[in-house]
């Protein structure tokens, strides 16, 4: 690994600790009055959750920009020029690792296995790429299910806020949230898998030697599978829901358990990959 990628890991670390310590507590502040009446653990939450759609959004956009104008990497997957990428990655890697460290230090509070397991397979596959400078192309698409991340930390922040749940912003985030989430993260699975497999015994392939190719390919598994049950959470609220508005579901005691019933099942690992992301 170059001493730019360590750099920008580092930096990014940092950065994203600042951000989550000083910065995000002065902002929220400002421009959220409910936010100082959170209790600790929600306020530990509220920053985490900001420093994510900050994450999400440089991340994200800079991929869409990779994948619109960058044609080295665009030209060959596999071995394509990866400075921009390499300097994206190492943004989500510095920001994975400070997430890490902030789930083992709130544990009790915001402790998930799937998000370990999700940050330690980004890790792992996005470690090849910046040793190596292979398959810029795909961490590059891979990174784009980031820009679902920030309607699902909004749809927590709403939530935290107490704004009422037929809310006209809290329903238009949460379409926009389940349609964003299966646009980058489900729908561009065949797409995806395609251009994998079309690797598959080519010369490019097969100079990356057996433990990029496991990396890579049980990586991405791991992802999707992950991606997958969490897109099935999303469905399974947003099913109840519309159940229960098509039933007619009033303000009695049965609409209200169903109603928090479903709220429950739609929450995703909120932010924390989205992030994926950071897949």
């Amino acid at each position: 690994m170059e001493t730019r990628e360590l750099t920008v890991v580092a930096g990014s670390f940092v950065s994203f600790q600042l951000l989550f310590s000083v910065a995000s507590p002065l902002l929220s502040s400002a421009i959220a009055p409910g936010y100082g009446r959170l209790p600790h653990t929600k306020l530990t939450e509220w920053n985490s959750r900001l420093v994510s759609t900050v994450h999400a959004l440089v991340v994200g956009l800079l991929c869409l920009y990779i994948l619109w104008f960058d044609d080295d990497v665009n030209a060959n997957p596999v071995w394509g020029e990866p400075g921009l990428v390499k300097l994206n990655v190492a943004i989500t890697c510095g920001y994975l690792l400070y997430d890490l460290v902030l789930l083992a230090c709130n544990w009790r509070t915001m402790g998930d296995r799937f998000f370990v397991c999700h940050h330690l397979a980004a890790l792992y596959a996005y470690g090849y790429v910046l040793s190596r400078g292979v398959l810029p192309y795909f961490a590059n698409f891979r990174l784009l299910s980031e820009l679902s991340t920030p309607f699902v930390n909004q749809r927590w922040f709403f939530e935290a806020l107490k704004f009422p749940r037929g809310h006209w912003m809290v329903v238009s985030n949460g379409v926009a949230m389940a349609v964003v989430f299966f646009l980058v993260r489900i729908a561009v699975m065949p797409s995806y898998w395609f251009s994998v497999f079309a690797t598959f015994g080519t010369e490019e392939f097969d100079r990356l030697g057996l433990g990029a190719q496991v990396a890579w390919i049980t990586s991405c598994i791991a992802l999707d599978i992950l991606n997958t049950i969490w897109m099935y959470k999303i469905t399974r609220g947003c099913y109840k829901v519309m159940m229960r508005r098509v039933g007619g579901g009033g303000g009695g005691g049965g609409g209200r358990k169903v109603k928090d019933g479903a709220e429950e099942s739609s929450s995703p690992p909120d932010g924390k990959c989205v992030n994926n992301h950071t897949d």
